[in-house]
């Protein structure tokens, strides 16, 4: 069996979480120029929890929930929130 590093396979999954938070911003934001049922609110945070980088990104490159107070505020929090526990991480040697 092929051994596999726990950091690469931790940050394959974090990728994977990052550009599934942000497809779903643009599917919602396809659905809103197709006045479609929409994503709710509720769910586009929640998924920014998981993945703030998609979501940011979904906001700059689709332009979509920039005028909405809560995520203006929320995903740049969920940013410095993730960073700041990739920085603890690699500071106490998990990533070396």
């Amino acid at each position: 069996m092929i051994p596999i590093d726990p950091i690469l396979l931790s940050l394959a999954v974090y990728v994977v979480a990052n550009l599934a938070v942000l497809v779903l911003y643009a599917a919602d934001k396809r659905r809103a120029r197709q006045r479609l049922r929409r994503i709710s609110e509720r769910t586009l945070l929640l998924s920014a929890v998981a993945g703030p980088f998609g979501a940011l990104a979904g906001m700059s490159v689709f332009h979509h929930k920039t005028q909405k107070t809560r995520f203006v505020v929320a995903v740049p929090l969920l940013i410095t929130l993730h960073a700041a526990v990739i920085v603890a991480l690699f500071g106490t040697g998990l990533g070396s």
